[in-house]
């Protein structure tokens, strides 16, 4: 298999955050390894080809202690995700429906692509938009 990029979230309530994206954004879980008590210590999630990985917060390695959640940087963000659909306003109201909080209404961008930007209950920001990276320029 080719390298590939995959995003890494970490949530407060892991459980509630898989439930969220696969309502949301229809995501699906393809794999969830629990942790102790309540916690996720991996899960993957998948979307027409594409994958997130997440887990709960946690302080106990090395790669938990570089990490802070949005609440703790008062809501700023050093990383957001770009999740490509192809209907926008669906998943937009699909997001809504479920708490998301819309930063950003769907509205056309100059290069083509219908898009939205929403928090997550977590914090997190996700863009979403109809924007396809891997078609050339004119087909977008």
């Amino acid at each position: 298999m080719p390298s590939v990029a995959i995003p890494c979230m970490r949530y407060r309530d892991a459980p509630a955050a898989i439930d969220w994206l696969c309502q949301a954004f229809g995501f699906e879980c393809q794999m969830i390894v629990p942790g102790s008590g309540d916690a996720i210590a991996h899960a993957q999630l998948t979307l027409n080809g594409g994958m997130i990985m997440l887990g709960s917060v946690s302080n106990d390695n090395e790669y938990g202690k570089l990490l802070v959640q949005p609440d703790q940087i008062n809501g700023r963000q050093t990383q957001t995700v770009y999740l490509h659909v192809e209907d926008a306003d669906r998943i937009c109201e699909r997001a809504r429906t479920v708490g998301a909080l819309i930063l950003q209404e769907p509205a056309d961008a100059a290069y083509g692509s219908r898009e939205f930007m929403c928090r997550d209950p977590e914090g997190h920001i996700w863009n979403v938009g109809t924007y396809d990276p891997w078609k050339p320029a004119t087909d977008n």
